[in-house]
């Protein structure tokens, strides 16, 4: 199905020829590593033609356990998010967990991200629609995807019409997601759709205290959403994965991702002609 809608990212539009990558740790731990990420992306993408977008988490306020990192806050957040904005030139994606946090990130980042667990929480969904800057909101894993058309209502009842849709897998049974990649064609009735290659791989406290997840999949995963079209990808990538604060079972090594990319763009671009 060909998506009737468009959103633009700063400078990235969705749908473009080749499907756009919004990337990054799934927090943000330090600036260093911000900009590493981001520095080594924006060279990735730029080479192979790709539309990029940063991402990072300035809190993670969804976390398993309440000793789990949240991250560095709101406004050290932000703040390192509009340097890797200074500084490496990529739009800037992040996600607000309540409708008073709306304000002082639409004045850094390009791209609202609305959580999976809060995607029908209207007050929330309409500050993001009147912050003016493009709205992302992932599916809740409890949503249908014909019932995500209500979601985006409520954004572009604010008369914003930049939103984007994320596909991240549907809850089956106890601390599994599973993916049904017909989401993609369907929700793409209502908005451009992004699929979360590395959040579908997730196990939702799995680990008991925290999050476990198979991210070997991933790239299966992902392409799959590139033979069903979907218009962008997220993938939460990491220097160390092992090592990392948050989802750390889930995110790719940061080396892996040019190799993993270009092998999604060759099934892209297949199945964009293959039409």
């Amino acid at each position: 199905m060909t998506t009737q809608h468009t959103c633009t990212i700063g400078p990235i539009a969705i749908p473009a020829d080749k499907p756009a990558l919004i990337a990054g740790p799934c927090v943000a731990e330090s600036l260093e590593m911000c900009l590493e990420v981001a520095s080594a992306m924006a060279e990735t993408c730029e080479r192979l033609g790709v539309g990029y977008v940063f991402k990072a988490s300035y809190d993670k306020a969804n976390r398993t356990s309440v000793e789990g990192y949240r991250g560095p806050g709101l406004a050290t957040g932000l703040a390192w998010l509009a340097e890797v904005k200074r500084q490496v030139r990529v739009p800037v994606l992040s996600d607000v967990h309540d409708a008073s946090q709306v304000a002082p990130a639409a004045d850094v980042l390009d791209c609202i991200q609305v959580p999976a667990f809060q995607c029908r929480q209207t007050d929330l969904l309409l500050a993001a629609g009147n912050s003016g800057v493009a709205v992302n909101v992932k599916k809740g894993q409890f949503m249908a995807p014909w019932d995500m058309g209500q979601v985006v209502a409520k954004v572009r009842s604010t008369g914003n019409d930049n939103v984007l849709l994320t596909e991240r897998g549907t809850m089956f049974g106890y601390n599994r997601l599973v993916t049904d990649f017909r989401a993609v064609p369907q929700m793409q009735q209502f908005a451009p759709v992004v699929f979360d290659a590395t959040h579908s791989t997730q196990e939702p406290g799995g680990l008991g205290s925290a999050s476990g997840g198979q991210r070997r999949y991933a790239p299966l995963l992902a392409a799959a959403a590139m033979a069903a079209r979907a218009d962008a990808l997220f993938v939460e990538t990491h220097p160390d994965p092992d090592s990392a604060k948050c989802d750390a079972a889930c995110q790719i090594p940061l080396a892996d991702m040019p190799a993993f990319l270009a092998r999604c763009l060759v099934i892209a671009a297949a199945a964009r002609d293959s039409e």
